[in-house]
């Protein structure tokens, strides 16, 4: 059992009170309903839906429509968009209140992916100042009395930080809350993430909740960062790839008595390999197809397994098992009372890629307002029909 590492405390976003100050980052193909269930079994916090295009939702896109579906049991329903016009975010916020389908809505500007900035969306929309303002306070009105954050990266590289800037104008247009993930976009997650940022960030934003995100593996790390930056909160991304009692660990260290099971959290390979076959069983419920539900686990193997003796062979068959039988069968083979590996399991979770140049529309860096020609790369990205 995780031991308290830090003073009890909640988060207050808006009018939610969470039991423990720990959000789940949206991850595309990850954090489906099934995954935030499964996160949610082990621990209090607020889990954030897959991140949802704007454009494709106000044209009610049946993928999309499916992503922003919340099981009965997901309370508070924490969904984040991604738009880079003004008008269409303000009417996919709309549409969510007015049809009651979120209680926490989140604005993306923090993907660092080339397709997502090479058209000036993401991370390198702050970048225009006036164009983020607009945005970020059409959002925030629409929203009325459910609470809109904003979650952002520290800038597009070194050269171009908009984190400050973009906190501030957040603070005035009435968002609820700002995250950073403490590194730029041009360093992707290579190397380690900026915290002192963090720590910058909330000496800037005093009148909400700052909360920090990059490099927390562990509940000892979250603690830390709060403990060093001052935040009011940590959101976990990579690290509960393949570990979602992590959220035990972090509720038990960060949160207020009772937020999470006060359960044992063994982390022998018959504790791991229990919570795959849940998050296999979840995924076929969420899919409504065994077959579907299956081959999306397939993504999770290497990384429930990491450091434990699971060979490749044993790997490989996980990978390719089509029904919850065919696991069933596989993990009984396993050594389930292998013991937890230690180092070897801890760590570096997900792809960290290598610092590169920002994709960015031709010229989005010679001013901070929008020129005629960026529109329209702007128009192409909100023409996405991809659903997340």
């Amino acid at each position: 059992m995780t031991t308290a590492i830090a003073p009890a405390r909640t988060l207050r976003i808006g009018p939610i009170e969470l039991d423990a100050p720990v959000v789940l980052a949206p991850m595309a193909g990850i954090t489906n309903t099934a995954f935030r269930r499964l996160c949610r079994e082990y621990g209090a916090g607020l889990y954030v839906s897959e991140m949802i295009t704007t454009r494709a939702l106000v044209e009610r896109n049946a993928t999309t429509m499916r992503l922003i579906t919340h099981h009965e049991s997901e309370k508070p329903r924490s969904i984040q968009l991604y738009g880079v016009d003004p008008a269409t975010t303000e009417a996919a916020v709309r549409m969510l209140v007015a049809e009651d389908r979120a209680d926490h809505i989140d604005l993306n500007f923090g993907c660092p992916v080339p397709k997502v900035t090479r058209k000036g969306g993401g991370a390198a929309l702050p970048w225009k100042l006036g164009l983020f303002r607009e945005i970020v306070t059409r959002a925030a009105r629409a929203a009325g009395d459910t609470p809109l954050t904003v979650k952002m990266r520290k800038g597009i590289d070194g050269d171009h930080l908009t984190y400050l800037d973009a906190g501030r104008i957040a603070e005035d247009a009435g968002v609820a809350a700002v995250a950073l993930h403490a590194r730029t976009a041009s360093e992707f997650y290579s190397g380690e993430a900026d915290w002192s940022a963090i720590t910058q960030l909330k000496q800037a934003v005093t009148s909400i909740p700052v909360l920090g995100n990059g490099d927390i593996w562990s509940a000892e790390d979250a603690a830390r960062m709060m403990a060093e930056t001052g935040c009011d909160g940590v959101v976990v991304g990579r690290g509960c790839l393949g570990r979602p009692w992590l959220f035990g660990d972090l509720a038990r260290a960060l949160g207020r008595p009772g937020s999470a099971p006060e359960m044992p959290v063994d982390a022998t390979l018959g504790f791991v390999a229990r919570a795959f076959r849940r998050h296999a069983e979840l995924l076929v419920e969420f899919f409504e197809d065994e077959g579907r539900g299956c081959r999306d686990i397939r993504k999770h193997v290497a990384w429930y397994f990491k450091g434990y003796p699971v060979g490749g062979e044993l790997r490989a068959s996980l990978a390719t098992a089509s029904t919850l039988a065919e696991i069933d069968d596989l993990l009984a083979t396993l050594d389930l009372d292998a013991p937890y590996p230690g180092a070897a399991a801890e760590g570096q979770r997900g792809r960290a890629g290598t610092p590169k140049r920002p994709a960015l529309p031709e010229g989005w860096l010679d001013s901070r307002d929008l020129a005629p020609e960026a529109s329209s790369a702007l128009a192409e990205a909100e023409l996405d029909h991809s659903g997340g």
